[in-house]
């Protein structure tokens, strides 16, 4: 049976809401949660941009049962590995051991704000698989010493260890992206419900492992207020992670999804309040081989109604798949 998470979307909602909003996605029976890590919303209409890590960290605290895990961390350009190992660690205690580290290669969007520029998508998978290597480095304990391509490390350790360390997760899109994580990774992260991807990671070591996706829906009991609501806050969705990743700022996302309609949006997210339109936009990644699958419920300001209504109707339809 799939597992169904809940995302703490940090673009949509300040960080007091986000805390309450994984709380009650706890008490409804939701599966796992997953949160993303962005200096800066897609859109300005989305408004947030907080903090995730000190995010999670209350979320840790607020939360008993519920599984944490960022979706994700970019840990190249502005977290340097080191940091994102020590902050992985800190949360997996404050958590009880319920965090796993899912990792990313970075978009512009959010990478951008720390001036190093934007390097080619090679370079990018490159500084992510040193990335990587420093971070399990680090969680094994000791002192850590690394004069990489990318990255320098002096004489680092982290002096909080959890008896067991996060898990890690690594996001693909590609090939490329596929052969780090089944080397390198615990489980895979992917947006879509790509089976060629999961074929890829299972030929490069990846067989057996969790593999979560991620799926965007729009609840409202009014159908034509959540297209309108999804278009609004979340036309950017369809431009696919090529091109998403290259973006620099929300006017980029304003400028790039301008011709995008509202039945395009309502074609690619389940929008109202029909479960069976819910219940086949997450088949798909059933079928494709997925083990969990955590929604993003559009707008910040409709979760807990979304949240009450998926504990009486969406997740015991889901449940069935």
């Amino acid at each position: 049976m799939v597992k169904i998470g809940y995302t703490m979307m940090t673009e949509q909602a300040g960080p007091k809401d986000l805390v309450e909003h994984v709380v009650h996605a706890e008490q409804v029976g939701f599966d796992f949660s997953v949160t993303s890590d962005h200096y800066f919303p897609w859109l300005d209409v989305q408004g947030h941009a907080p903090h995730a890590w000190t995010v999670l960290g209350a979320a840790a605290r607020a939360t008993s049962t519920i599984p944490l895990m960022t979706y994700v961390t970019c840990p190249t350009m502005r977290y340097h590995p080191a940091i994102v190992a020590q902050q992985a660690a800190t949360l997996q205690l404050l958590s009880d051991g319920r965090f796993r580290l899912g990792l990313g290669s970075g978009e512009n969007l959010n990478e951008h704000v720390v001036g190093g520029g934007w390097p080619a998508v090679d370079v990018r998978q490159e500084m992510l698989a040193e990335a990587v290597d420093i971070i399990r480095a680090l969680f094994a304990g000791g002192y850590v010493d690394h004069h990489g391509t990318h990255y320098d490390v002096e004489s680092a350790k982290l002096w909080d260890l959890p008896e067991w360390p996060p898990p890690i997760g690594i996001a693909v899109s590609g090939e490329q992206g596929c052969a780090l994580a089944g080397r390198s990774a615990d489980l895979v992260v992917a947006t879509e419900p790509d089976a060629d991807l999961l074929a890829a990671f299972d030929r490069h070591g990846g067989a057996g492992k969790p593999r979560v996706g991620q799926l965007p829906v729009c609840w409202d009991p009014d159908r034509d207020a959540a297209i309108r609501r999804a278009h609004e806050q979340f036309r950017w969705f369809g431009g696919g992670w090529k091109v998403n990743s290259e973006l620099p700022g929300t006017a980029g996302f304003a400028g790039a999804t301008q011709f995008v309609r509202p039945e395009d949006v309502a074609a690619a997210i389940p929008c109202g309040d029909e479960v069976d339109t819910f219940v086949e936009a997450v088949r798909p990644y059933v079928e494709a081989g997925f083990t969990e699958v955590a929604l993003i419920q559009v707008g910040g300001d409709t979760q807990h109604a979304f949240l009450d209504w998926a504990r009486d109707r969406l997740l015991p339809a889901l449940r069935e798949l």
